[in-house]
């Protein structure tokens, strides 16, 4: 699914141009993530199969709307402020992948008088409380049956989905819009795991599928899936909308697995602070910059080196490979979606390290 740019060149080379004005800073290879964007699009275009990027990755509003130029339909979102940020930065249609809590379902619906919205359900009293707020502000709300694929996390069980389906679908302010079915617990798996537990879980989705068409709920959308399992849940085709999320940028857990076809596009720049010991040098970037979910961040540049976290503001460069106090260093976070939250903004590079900054306007909101 990857198309490469013609004129790439060497990621040290690249590296090598890219200044950022501080540390640390998240540096996003716009040509790299670029290709990674129209290569999920094509392979999804192909199949018939709707794109919703997962917008709990990157939490950038401008990222967000490059996917949906792609084509993307919109995007997924974890949170109702990451709905709203997205809503306010342009994009036309959120869906919110995870469960509503009581005060957010008023605010939702103000977001679905301006563009369309959508949201997970998992109970009978999530249902009440959308269609209440939805009937109050006017509007119609999307609504997906939250399908539990073994988690134990939210969602409803495969058997259950059925009468939570006709509640919805009998209820004013609410639109019966599918089913959600999203298995998190697959996309790190080890590709012969991977397609395993991926084929038994398709087989029970193709089941539930043709019981809540033969009782009259078929589901509008089937949505789910993630970078993990893209290229198998559209070989399947059973899932006709997927939610990808890192195959944007790619981080150290997705390209440890060996089988995805998407390129690193994100790194960390980090300053050397401190230069006073043979076997060390410590950079300015530690938990605050890298989060410590996922395998350790790896060190990009010098080659050879490898990072670790000496508290808050400060890691480790081990051994120095060449750099001191002054210079950059250049990191692959282990697990892209909490390290973005730590920041603010990317700053998206041009091959010859021209800089643009997109804000990380999804990661915080307020009342």
């Amino acid at each position: 699914m990857h198309g490469k740019t013609a004129t790439m060149q060497s990621r040290d080379d690249f590296l090598a141009k890219v200044k950022p004005p501080i540390t640390p800073a998240l540096v996003v290879r716009r040509a790299m993530m670029m290709d990674n964007l129209a290569a999920m699009q094509a392979a999804c275009t192909a199949k018939g199969v709707r794109l919703r990027a997962h917008g709990k990755m990157h939490k950038c509003s401008a990222m967000g709307l490059e996917q949906v130029r792609q084509g993307a339909v919109g995007l997924c979102c974890q949170t109702v402020g990451e709905a709203e940020a997205y809503v306010h930065g342009g994009i036309p249609d959120v869906l919110v992948t995870a469960p509503v809590p009581p005060w957010g379902w008023l605010r939702l619906a103000a977001l679905a008088r301006v563009a369309r919205v959508g949201a997970v359900i998992d109970s009978a009293a999530q249902a009440a409380e959308a269609a209440t707020a939805a009937l109050a502000a006017g509007v119609v709300l999307d609504a997906y049956v939250d399908v539990d694929p073994g988690m134990a996390r939210a969602g409803v069980a495969p058997e259950q989905a059925a009468a939570l389906a006709a509640l919805i679908d009998g209820s004013k302010g609410l639109n019966y819009a599918g089913i959600q079915a999203y298995c998190g617990h697959h996309q790190h798996m080890l590709p012969d795991s991977r397609a395993a537990a991926h084929a038994e879980w398709t087989a029970r989705l193709r089941v539930l599928v043709a019981q809540l068409e033969a009782a009259g709920l078929a589901p509008g959308q089937v949505t789910g899936g993630g970078t993990g399992t893209a290229h198998m849940d559209l070989a399947a085709g059973v899932y006709t909308e997927l939610q990808p999320g890192s195959y944007a940028v790619m981080d150290v857990e997705y390209g440890d697995l060996g089988d995805l076809p998407f390129a690193p596009a994100l790194f960390l720049a980090a300053s050397v602070v401190s230069a006073n010991h043979a076997s060390h040098v410590t950079c300015d970037a530690g938990h605050k910059a890298l989060h410590s979910n996922g395998p350790m961040s790896r060190v990009v540049l010098p080659a050879g080196s490898a990072y670790k976290p000496m508290g808050d503001e400060h890691g480790a460069i081990v051994p120095p490979n060449g750099v001191g106090e002054g210079d950059f260093v250049w990191l692959q976070p282990g697990h892209v979606d909490p390290t973005v939250a730590l920041h603010d903004a990317f700053f998206v590079a041009d091959e010859d390290g021209r800089l643009e900054r997109w804000a990380i306007d999804g990661r915080r909101a307020s009342l």
